[in-house]
């Protein structure tokens, strides 16, 4: 079993905040286990809550449709939430409920070592931007500790206010572009010899 494997084993029995107790199936989150691309969202809803996979309702079916627009299948991706259990109703996750499951996806990040985050919704934006608005810096990438990661809109924002469809599609065509700079070695520039002051040379043009 690998380490990633064993992380899924332990989020499974967790019961570290009250949603342990409300929850049919934690939903740890799937993919490879070296993705270029890692999708954080916010929880499990009802049908996640019910097959133990993220992702898997009408919001999953619209981010399958982004992914083939930019030649990915979900398979190539690694996809997971900041709380791995559906809070009762679907409402907010809460602080304390985050905080529980960070260490969660602080180990996912750790091991995956993805090219990009791509932070899907508020509450997955909040932990690494905590004084952002989404509608501000999305599809924006950013360094955060040597991470590259990118807001974006839960796709779910989309099937509930159609007017953000356009502007999450956008996002979504920019991100190959986004990964591969991600992937780019920093450049270096080379030390210069030092050299003695020249002297000042007469300006020939005004």
């Amino acid at each position: 079993m690998s380490e990633l494997e064993a992380l899924a084993e332990r989020v499974r029995a967790c019961v570290d905040c009250p949603l342990a107790a409300t929850r049919v199936r934690a939903v740890p989150g799937e993919g490879p286990e070296r993705p270029e691309l890692m999708f954080i969202g916010e929880g499990p809803g009802f049908h996640e809550d019910q097959q133990g996979r993220p992702f898997v309702g009408p919001a999953g079916r619209f981010l399958e449709q982004l992914l083939a627009s930019i030649g990915l299948r979900r398979e190539e991706v690694f996809i997971t939430n900041v709380v791995k259990c559906r809070p009762p109703g679907n409402r907010d996750p809460m602080p304390g409920e985050i905080e529980a499951c960070r260490k969660h996806l602080d180990r996912q990040i750790e091991l995956l070592e993805p090219k990009a985050v791509v932070t899907l919704g508020r509450f997955s934006m909040g932990r690494y931007f905590p004084r952002e608005t989404i509608s501000r810096i999305h599809g924006r990438p950013r360094v955060v500790n040597g991470q590259t990661v990118i807001p974006m809109y839960h796709p779910a924002a989309a099937l509930h206010q159609g007017s953000l469809r356009a502007s999450i599609e956008e996002d979504f065509l920019k991100l190959p572009q986004m990964v591969e700079q991600a992937a780019a070695p920093p450049e270096e520039t080379p030390a210069q010899p030092s050299q003695p002051p020249q002297p000042k040379q007469p300006r020939l043009f005004s």
